[in-house]
């Protein structure tokens, strides 16, 4: 088989190919300010007085609370642009010969459930009974406003950055794995209330994560945030590097994992530093506002170390565990397709 004809991996396109896809592209619009670009969470349009924010994200793993799912993590990808999430449109696929008019109704709940706690309009969308699906999948779409001058991109990181973590990883892979494997984990032994611990993960510390971007970009400021979502937080931090053109040094020893996500990873042959991410931010901000802002939303509620620091491009990805450089983690795939493969 040639390069070109390998089947790729479930989850994201490999960043290399994205960007090679990406670059045949050429947007005419002079009103796009931020197009698309491996890395940056959102596009940006020109309105005049104030930047219009869109993102679209399918929500493809989930099945339980899928509409909460859907409507946060648009949200969030909304928020790391300094943005306000305002409104939603979902495109809700549903499998023929499961579909019901009670699974329409919880998964429409779950929307205004969600919708409703960011104070995000719910505008429009599609609904289908879809031949081929084997589990619902619905692919959202957030639209959002931001003044100019508070505009944040994933480009925007600088060398001499600090690099922070607000919430630990894998919130959103604990959840996912306890939700959609929650029998088979009874049969492996594990007590209801540990599965219900991890569940509770979508909710606390949750995948929302707009509340604390909010309060970051009030506290100091903010040169980059991104949400690590599919490939954990080393794809994220990643992203960050490849966006902003520069080098990162991160240590791996830093990075919080819960004890519920490592034990979960563990049982589940994962990495969590590979696993789905959603509910935390990876920011920058000059070193001498670092510890304000950690201290800041930790105090709030959101439990934020520094893990890296930005550097000049020329010295690369530079990973340590216990203080000596070691292989930067790579992930083909998102580690939690190993649950759906």
């Amino acid at each position: 088989m040639t390069e070109h004809t390998h089947l790729l991996p479930a989850g994201k396109l490999p960043l290399a190919l994205l960007e090679s896809l990406l670059t045949r592209l050429t947007p005419r619009d002079p009103r796009i300010v931020v197009g698309p670009r491996a890395g940056e969470d959102a596009a940006v349009l020109d309105f005049g007085d104030r930047y219009l924010v869109a993102k679209t994200d399918p929500i493809t793993f989930a099945t339980d609370e899928i509409g909460w799912y859907a409507v946060n993590v648009n949200a969030n990808d909304i928020a790391m642009m300094g943005a306000t999430p305002r409104w939603f449109l979902a495109t809700v696929l549903l499998p023929a010969g499961q579909a019901t008019a009670e699974m329409a109704e919880r998964i429409f709940a779950q929307i205004a459930h969600a919708c409703d706690a960011l104070g995000v309009s719910l505008v429009g969308g599609h609904t289908e009974i879809t031949v081929g699906l084997s589990r619902p999948i619905i692919s959202g779409t957030m639209l959002g406003e931001v003044a100019k001058e508070r505009l944040i991109t994933t480009a925007g990181a600088r060398v001499g950055d600090a690099v922070l973590l607000v919430k630990p990883a894998p919130i959103e892979g604990t959840a996912l794995i306890a939700l959609e494997r929650s029998d088979e984990l009874r049969r492996r032994g594990y007590s209801p209330a540990f599965i219900a611990a991890a569940q509770r993960y979508l909710h606390e510390p949750g995948i929302s994560v707009v509340a604390p971007a909010q309060l970051a970009l009030a506290t100091a400021p903010v040169h980059a945030m991104h949400d690590p979502t599919e490939g954990g937080v080393m794809t994220g931090l990643l992203e960050v590097a490849r966006a902003a053109g520069t080098g990162l040094a991160v240590d791996l020893d830093a990075i919080p994992i819960p004890a519920e996500s490592a034990v979960l990873c563990r049982e589940f042959g994962l990495d969590p530093l590979g696993t789905i991410a959603s509910g935390a931010i990876i920011l920058t901000a000059a070193a001498g506002d670092a510890a304000r802002l950690a201290g800041t939303l930790t105090a709030a509620g959101y439990p934020t170390v520094q893990i890296g620091k930005i550097t000049p491009a020329a010295e690369g990805l530079v990973a340590l565990r216990d203080g000596r450089p070691t292989r930067w983690p790579i992930f083909a795939a998102d580690e939690i397709t190993k649950l759906f493969t």
